[in-house]
């Protein structure tokens, strides 16, 4: 008798903190990328977020930087666009175009985080949203090809992905890009 296949992402979640749970990507024009993702792999619809200007810390130094993304629920996978829309040096910038981040939230941000420089790791970029919401990039790139992205865990934030989750699991076709207003939406052109 044949053993049946793995479920694959039906299977439970690991314990603990490596519940990867976005995949992100880096973009030079994320409106065009989001089509392009929603036509080839039929996922979305894409929220696009308005450009936001975000002040972080960056090897060391305090900056900023002007980005734009893209999120779309892919079954169990969030994906992520990102588009920067300045010149300065930030995280984004490091690496071509293409595969970028894997993404965590955290109950224990400063442990999480603490944790990564205890294997080796340095911090890339830490920054907090505007509504207080505390993110860092760790640099495994070396040894991985990408960098961990560690969000803390917050309530509103958790209820902002499921409702991004909802939508992209209702989602008939239309309006595959959706830029994100205070009225709801409009689609790009």
């Amino acid at each position: 008798m044949m053993t049946p296949p793995p479920l694959l992402f039906q299977d439970g979640w690991p314990d603990g903190e490596y519940r990867f749970f976005q995949v992100g990507f880096v973009v030079d024009n994320v409106l065009e990328q989001a089509a392009r993702w929603a036509r080839t792999f039929g996922v979305g619809p894409f929220h696009v977020l308005p450009p936001i200007e975000q002040p972080c810390t960056y090897r060391g130094s305090d900056t900023g930087f002007n980005i734009q993304v893209a999120i779309a629920q892919a079954g169990p996978v969030q994906i992520e666009l990102i588009e920067q829309r300045c010149d300065r040096a930030s995280v984004y910038r490091e690496q071509p175009a293409g595969f970028h981040q894997l993404c965590t939230v955290t109950r224990d941000y400063d442990g999480t985080r603490a944790r990564y420089a205890a294997l080796g790791y340095v911090e890339a970029c830490d920054l907090t949203a505007a509504d207080g919401l505390r993110v860092a990039y760790i640099d495994t790139v070396r040894d991985f090809g990408f960098y961990t992205e560690v969000v803390e865990h917050s309530p509103v934030f958790l209820e902002q992905l499921a409702g991004i989750s909802r939508t992209c699991a209702a989602w008939d076709g239309t309006d595959p890009v959706r830029i994100l207003t205070r009225a709801g939406y409009r689609v790009p052109g």
